[in-house]
């Protein structure tokens, strides 16, 4: 059995390199094509992991949206849609939230060890409370998962879950959908804000002067926008061609209606 399993991070954000705006009502940065890409990738998953703090704002179903889709899972003696997991310091997660809908499909809660008795007692039997580490462990939780027979995670956000993986190197791909339009809001939130330092992620080599992303929906090649708003070579990412993902490499790029989706994974093994 792995050690843990092969993660997936999936994300859009803006063109200068932000994943919402700064208001209460959340930012749609995908369109409906790119939607339907992110539900194939969300069939192709054994479960989907969002923070807490994304369940207490956005209140996501987390689930496989195309009936066809759910139609193939059920065939293949899967559930409908994959597991969802969350992570939370202190279990301060409301029973009735989408996430944790009485559909069959298993929901699990990973918290640091202290706080894992308050969080049964505040979610009951809506869901498993996986106790994992004082402060919570990344790597325990991936094999805690990997022992219930999880192979590929999903990881949806929100933005400091995202960071974590990255700054843990504990990513062997990551699918990032660009959206043609600015946020530039210094209080929204950034794509690796709070990973600490993020020089190590280098200069974003990879991306080139982002020729690739073909014209963004009428922006032309970005050259009126100079480095993104100083942030060189899409800043908000550093740059992802750098040991975070041990040794990533640019695998692809393509559109998904209006964006363009750049696809990262890992050139040494699929799990570290």
């Amino acid at each position: 059995m792995a050690r843990r399993p092969y993660v997936l991070l999936s994300a859009a954000m803006s063109a200068d390199g932000y994943l919402d705006d700064a208001t209460d009502q959340r930012l749609i940065l995908s369109d409906a094509a790119d939607l339907d890409r992110v539900d194939e990738v969300r069939a192709g998953s054994d479960a989907i992991l969002v923070g807490g703090a994304t369940i207490r704002r956005d209140n996501p179903g987390l689930r496989v949206r195309s009936a066809a889709r759910r139609k193939d899972r059920l065939r293949r003696g899967l559930p409908a849609s994959p597991a969802r997991v969350t992570l939370t310091a202190g279990g301060d997660l409301d029973p009735a939230a989408r996430f944790f809908a009485d559909d069959g499909i298993d929901k699990l809660v990973y918290t640091p060890a202290a706080a894992a008795g308050q969080a049964r007692e505040r979610l009951g039997s809506a869901a498993t409370v996986i106790g994992c580490g004082d402060p919570l462990s990344l790597p325990r939780m991936l094999a805690d998962l990997a022992g219930r027979g999880v192979g590929v995670l999903m990881v949806e956000g929100g933005v400091m879950v995202l960071s974590q993986f990255l700054a843990a190197r504990l990513a062997d791909e990551f699918q990032l959908a660009v959206a043609p339009l600015l946020v530039a809001d210094e209080a929204a939130p950034r794509l690796l804000s709070g990973v600490g330092d993020v020089s190590v992620l280098g200069d974003a080599d990879a991306l080139g002067d982002l020729g690739g992303l073909g014209d963004l929906g009428g922006l032309g090649d970005l050259g009126a926008l100079g480095d993104l708003g100083g942030l060189g070579d899409l800043g908000g990412l550093g740059d992802l061609d750098s040991p975070r993902l041990a040794e990533p490499r640019l695998t692809g790029v393509s559109h998904a209606g209006r964006m363009v989706v750049l696809r990262y994974q890992r050139t040494e093994g699929t799990a570290g």
